[in-house]
């Protein structure tokens, strides 16, 4: 597994960060690993635009279809 050093931390970033691993019942070192992990398992708006183009490429639908349910699904509201 690697290692990174993040250096220039201001003081009240590392204490807020330490506050929340404590709540959380985790070290500092836990938390941020969790933090970054989840960063990047998230999907960036590039990365989600280009999923959801493979996705509509596969599908049938077209976007009359797609213009036609919302219509029908503000008419039901209504």
């Amino acid at each position: 597994m690697a290692t990174i050093s993040v250096r220039d931390v201001s003081d009240e970033t590392l204490t807020i960060l330490k506050v929340r691993a404590a709540r959380a019942g985790q070290s500092l070192q836990a938390y941020v690993n969790k933090l970054l992990e989840d960063e990047a398992a998230a999907l960036t708006p590039e990365e989600a635009a280009v999923q959801a183009r493979s996705i509509a490429a596969r599908s049938s639908a077209t976007s009359d279809d797609v213009l036609s349910v919302i219509a029908e699904m503000r008419q039901a509201r209504a």
